[in-house]
Order: structure tokens, then sequence, then C-alpha cells
């Protein structure tokens, strides 16, 4: 009797390099439903909904909204969930106290997510003590899609090393140049005649 061996089936891995904008009636090959520190990851593996491994190849510094569209080099496309996940929610009895947590929140650097009435970010302990001193707040612990700020450079003009030396060099050469024109600039003298 000549036993038949089984061939496990390797699924071939998606490799995606270029976000598309969200479009709900696009056709998908698969799903991937991400918490939002794993929508900030631009080169990494992942398992879709359905067990397809995607790979992600995208520009670093990227960041991946729910609802995004992945796409690969043959126009594949990748739908991204915003994952359920455990998150504090803020509000507050009013406008006033809530900017008071968003100005204590905001400098200490936390992902924020804001809304109208509330702020929502990642849990932590010492945040949540000190929100809860503030007064005129209710914390709530949650389990839901979280989407925080992206941020001043995310998605915008970054300042990169070559930004910033391309800035100090031509305030320097601005600067030199000013005080090369001012010095330059010959001031017509004046004859003190005797007499006069």
């Amino acid at each position: 009797m000549v036993k038949q061996r089984h061939q496990t089936r390797t699924i071939p891995v998606l490799t995606v390099t270029h976000i598309l904008p969200a479009d709900p009636t696009a056709t998908v090959v698969a799903e991937l439903a991400l918490t939002a520190h794993e929508r900030t990851r631009s080169r990494h593996r992942f398992v879709a909904t359905d067990g397809t491994p995607v790979q992600l190849q995208l520009p670093r510094g990227s960041l991946v909204r729910g609802n995004s569209l992945l796409a690969n080099a043959e126009g594949q496309r990748v739908r991204v969930a915003a994952k359920p996940e455990p998150v504090l929610r803020v509000t507050a009895t009013s406008a006033l106290a809530l900017a008071r947590a968003a100005y204590h929140l905001g400098n200490r650097h936390v992902p924020l997510e804001i809304a109208p009435d509330s702020l929502t970010l990642e849990p932590d302990a010492v945040l949540e003590a000190m929100l809860n001193q503030l007064g005129g707040l209710t914390v709530q612990s949650l389990v839901q899609p979280f989407e925080p700020e992206a941020g001043a450079y995310h998605g915008g003009h970054a300042h990169t090393a070559q930004d910033s030396h391309t800035h100090d060099s031509h305030t320097q050469e601005s600067h030199h140049q000013d005080s090369h024109t001012h010095a330059s600039h010959a001031h017509p003298s004046h004859t003190h005649h005797p007499g006069s």
C-alpha cells in the first residue's frame, strides 16, 4: 500500500508598496485588521483575515488610516480596518475642562484622537491618574478603533536633515549677504571746512 504525501500549499506573499485613499466600493483581495501602532509600520509582514501574508514595503514614515487601501505593483488592493483595541476615552463637563486635558496630554506627546466632545488615548495608569486629578473629567476604559492625530509632519512636509541644512545654510548665507551689503554700502563722507 502506497501512502500518499499531503502537500502543504504555500500561500504567496502579497507585497504592497503604496497607499490609496479609502474607497468602500473598491474590489480587494484581502483585508488587514491593524491597531493604531501597527498602522504606523511601513516595513512589516502581517497576516490578513483570510490567512494571506501581506508584506508592507511602504515609504518610510507612512501612516495608514482605517479604511485605507494598500496596493501592489499589479494593482491588487488590500483594505485596512482599524482594529478595536483598549483605549481611554475622556469626556468633560465643559469645553474648558476638555481643552485643559488636551493641553496636559499634548505636553506629554502621547498619541491622541480628538473629537468635539472627547479625547481618546492609549491606556496609561499615570496619565489616567493625572486626568482624574484635573477635575471635571470622566475617564472610561473601552475597546474600540483608535485613530490618533497624525501630527504636524505626517502626510505633509517633514523636516529632514537636508531641510535643516538648507534652512541653516540659507539663514547664514542671507545673514552674511545682508551684513556684506550693509557693510559695502558707502556712506558719503562729510568734509568740514573751517569757518563753515
